[in-house]
């Protein structure tokens, strides 16, 4: 799997650690204050829309489709506010993360984070579950000009750690992520993840390997 590989890129939420629940479930309270029946909407198609969106283009797209008169930034600090205490102390990592990234460390391959999330969320989380130090460079999707699945924050997270697309591994749970890092160029292994599993046949058409854990990989 590592043969040529100089750098991996992964992604964080539904990838690195298991915290995809949280965000339904922050969508189910974020629009009942506003009178929204969450479970009336088709979440399928929602999740979709908004699959892969940055923070700030998810902000902009719930502000047009809701309706809401809160500003951009008051949307994302309510946000923030709702998954702070999740993201600093609750969220866990998914199974065979720690044992991979002790694997590429001992190779001396390069590792990054492309997410959608924000660095704040980002930063917390690695902290709270102790693998900060394994990371080369972090990029959110705020941070360049387009989120996924476009391919902007992989380029910007390969060129980050100094690395040609071609010779980086990306690790992605959905469709979006995943047609992002091959937009960038790079080879990609999708992992499953119980929110992406209605999207699974799409991510097998697109991805270079679908794992059902990371144990899988020798």
């Amino acid at each position: 799997m590592l043969d040529q590989v100089k750098a991996v890129i992964f992604d964080l939420d539904g990838t690195l650690v298991d915290s995809m629940w949280i965000w339904k479930q922050i969508d189910i309270e974020y629009l009942e204050k506003r009178n929204i029946d969450f479970l009336s909407l088709p979440h399928l198609e929602l999740q979709k829309e908004i699959e892969g969106k940055s923070f700030t283009e998810t902000a902009n797209y719930f502000k047009k489709r809701f309706n809401i008169a809160d500003s951009i930034d008051e949307i994302k600090n309510e946000w923030l506010d709702m998954a702070r205490d999740f993201y600093a102390n609750r969220i866990i990592l998914k199974d065979g993360v720690k044992l991979l990234l002790d694997k590429l460390k001992a190779k001396n391959i390069k590792i990054g984070i492309a997410t959608s999330n924000s660095r704040e969320l980002v930063e917390a989380v690695l902290k709270s579950n102790k693998i900060e130090h394994y990371f080369d460079g972090i990029r959110t999707s705020c941070e360049v000009d387009r989120g996924k699945p476009y391919p902007d924050v992989y380029l910007k997270a390969a060129e980050d750690l100094g690395v040609e697309p071609l010779c980086c591994l990306a690790f992605e749970d959905t469709y979006a992520g995943v047609l992002a890092a091959k937009r960038a160029g790079m080879k990609v292994y999708a992992i499953a993840d119980e929110a992406s599993l209605p999207f699974k046949d799409e991510i097998i058409s697109v991805a270079d390997c679908y794992l059902e854990e990371y144990q899988e990989i020798a």
